[in-house]
């Protein structure tokens, strides 16, 4: 299991890595500001969650204790980020994915970031934690991170007229259709960590 771990954590990284070289590239191709790049690149939901994905994984391959060791990998919190990164996949396959056809490394970057990765921590998730513990309770705390993220990026297009999603493009879209937007990827959101909550209830058939 350590070799599947080792491979999901370095996938996460190969594709963050990936991704902002290019973001970073561009930019620097354009006479533009890198730290501005920087900032862009860690304002998108993918790459946060991609990047909690990997940190966990990263966790899990090392025995010696640690603060950000304990939090991260108590099932509560690896069980969010599951949801978080799960929607991820699920949101630009449903809203995302027609309007660009990526290529080259580019393609590649998008493939681990939004189909490998999703796949790779629902697998890491269902095999290595802890399972028995959630509550619906727990929905409540996760859905805090796509809600925080949600007014975020908000202020950040509001005050330089630029948003990280088309479907939040206030400027396009308008306020109304927006937040019926973000209401229906919530619900969405919801409904995938009801799954988890329920698939953490299945007990798991062990050998005598």
């Amino acid at each position: 299991m350590k070799r599947f771990i080792a491979s999901a954590a370095l996938a996460g990284w190969a594709g963050l890595a990936i991704q902002q070289y290019l973001v970073l590239y561009s930019r620097w191709m354009a006479d533009a500001s890198l730290l501005g790049g920087l900032v862009s690149f860690f304002s998108f939901f993918t790459v946060l969650t991609n990047t909690l994905a990997a940190v966990v994984l990263s966790y899990a391959l090392v025995n010696r204790p640690s603060a950000g060791r304990h939090f991260f990998l108590q099932p509560a919190v690896s069980s969010g980020i599951a949801v978080s990164i799960v929607v991820v996949g699920l949101a630009y396959s449903l809203l995302l994915r027609h309007l660009w056809s990526p290529e080259g490394w580019q393609f590649i970057a998008d493939e681990l970031l939004h189909d490998v990765m999703p796949l790779l921590f629902l697998g890491y998730w269902w095999r290595c934690v802890p399972k028995g513990t959630l509550r619906l309770r727990h929905i409540g705390y996760w859905a805090i991170y796509p809600l925080l993220y949600f007014v975020y990026v908000l202020l950040r297009g509001h005050m330089l007229g630029q948003y990280q999603y088309p479907f939040i493009d206030v400027d396009t879209l308008g306020y109304p259709q927006v937040f019926m937007n973000a209401g229906g990827i919530l619900l969405g959101f919801v409904a995938v960590a009801l799954a988890i909550v329920g698939l953490d209830k299945i007990p798991k058939v062990t050998k005598d």
